[in-house]
């Protein structure tokens, strides 16, 4: 029955949360990533702000419940392609592409990586580092099974006849005939927690963004000090390979374009500046900012932690005029302070602290779902309500920073709430009336 299964779209912390909850209270939850590896944007994180949890471990049990539960069926590499019906008796299709490997044949031994003559730069790592054509995008990627690029691997884009990975398979895993899946099912509510994403810094030319090595987006700072990263945690400056000794946290990068305060981002900088000490105690760390956005009471010990410890704070009156140039050997960036004054600060490494934006697909999504956006490209929850998570259409809910920027703790309290939200909707759902037989019986 529709009513009792239950569709969440997008496995990052609050779609596996929600799905364990709605497993665990006996629905059949069908868990849908359009990524070959669940767990989200949470895993590019080392640690996690305000009390510097190991993001990986904190992730790894969930990755792990999820994916033993039987009442989860997880489908990777999987988008929602049309929605049809009404709450209580969604029909979904589903396209679940091809993985090119098996499932239960492979033993994540990474046997096949290396005869691949295949080299392309890794997107999830930022493309600070690359991967091959067969790959998993990172160390400790939940399913531990690879994937193949359909469009780089020789074999499958028709350029060669290359069987290497396969050759390389003593399970004979690798399954080259693989196809894409075209998949129905069934179901009485949906969630949408398909994450967020980060403002393009390159769009911000003054910035200097891609013009100087030293000048970075927030995810490729997490990755690049990651002891799972590309580098494995070791911090050096692309291209000159030396280690910063002065570094710019940049804030509010986009929030001028965007039209919002993402809220996270200053605690996030914070963390960077935490960050650099413990990697390198002797570095000079400056966050230029123009207000601090402390939300929570477990923040203000944070922030008071770190604040003067850590780094020192510099207030600029206008974050949208400051600017980044070369200096010689280094970088330079220019400020307004608060008394209408041009500063200035010599560093090796800017850290860009990036606005929270809609995840790339979102308005397609809502259109797909029939569900509205907000003014901003968010999913649209009901404001009306006092901390809804409903969305405009009845029996599909959103939880997670697919309703906005978020941080983890209130991204899961949200993914909770969705859960019993959908519970206490099935369960008043009044059941299916069996149809009489001829005999009236």
């Amino acid at each position: 029955m529709s009513r009792d299964s239950v569709l969440i779209i997008g496995a990052g912390l609050a779609g596996m949360k929600a799905g364990l909850l709605l497993a665990n209270a006996g629905k059949k939850v069908y868990l849908v990533e359009k990524l070959p590896l669940i767990g989200g944007m949470a895993i590019k994180d080392e640690e996690s702000f305000p009390n510097f949890e190991c993001s990986t471990c904190m992730v790894a049990p969930v990755q792990q419940d999820v994916l033993q539960n039987p009442h989860i069926e997880t489908m990777t590499l999987s988008t929602v392609e049309t929605v049809e019906g009404s709450v209580g008796e969604f029909k979904v299709n589903i396209k679940k592409g091809a993985r090119y490997v098996s499932m239960t044949d492979c033993i994540g031994c990474g046997m096949c990586y290396e005869p691949c003559p295949v080299s392309i730069n890794n997107e999830w790592e930022e493309d600070l580092g690359e991967m091959k054509a067969i790959y998993v995008p990172t160390a400790g990627s939940l399913p531990n099974v690879p994937t193949i690029d359909p469009q780089h691997c020789t074999r499958l884009n028709g350029s060669d006849e290359c069987n290497a990975c396969a050759e390389a398979c003593m399970f004979g895993a690798i399954k080259l005939d693989d196809k894409d899946e075209e998949l129905v099912i069934e179901v009485g509510a949906i969630v949408i927690a398909t994450g967020s994403s980060t403002y393009d810094v390159s769009s911000l030319e003054t910035l200097g963004y891609g013009s100087f090595p030293g000048v970075f987006s927030p995810l490729e700072f997490e990755r690049l000090f990651a002891s799972n990263g590309p580098t494995e945690g070791e911090m050096t400056i692309r291209d000159t390979e030396s280690v910063p000794s002065k570094i710019a946290i940049v804030h509010c990068v986009g929030r001028k374009e965007v039209g919002y305060c993402s809220s996270v981002c200053c605690m996030y900088s914070l963390k960077f500046a935490h960050f650099l000490k413990h990697k390198i105690p002797d570095a000079v760390v400056t966050n230029i900012h123009s207000d601090i956005c402390v939300h929570d009471k477990t923040y203000q010990k944070f922030y008071e932690g770190i604040n003067g410890v850590d780094t020192e704070m510099r207030f600029c009156s206008s974050m949208a005029d400051v600017c980044v140039s070369g200096n010689g050997s280094g970088l330079k960036v220019n400020y307004p302070d608060g008394k209408g004054k041009e500063q200035a600060v010599e560093v090796d490494m800017v850290i860009l602290a990036a606005a929270i934006v809609p995840t790339e697909g979102t308005a397609a999504l809502a259109g797909i779902l029939g569900i509205e956006l907000d003014g901003f490209g968010f999913i649209r929850s009901l404001s009306e309500n006092i901390g809804s998570i409903e969305t405009s259409r009845e029996g599909i809910f959103v939880a997670g920073s697919a309703e906005g920027p978020k941080d983890i703790q209130t991204s899961v309290i949200q993914a909770e709430a969705a859960a019993g939200k959908v519970m206490a909707l099935l369960s008043a759902m009044p059941e299916p009336v069996a149809a009489e037989s001829e005999t009236g019986e």
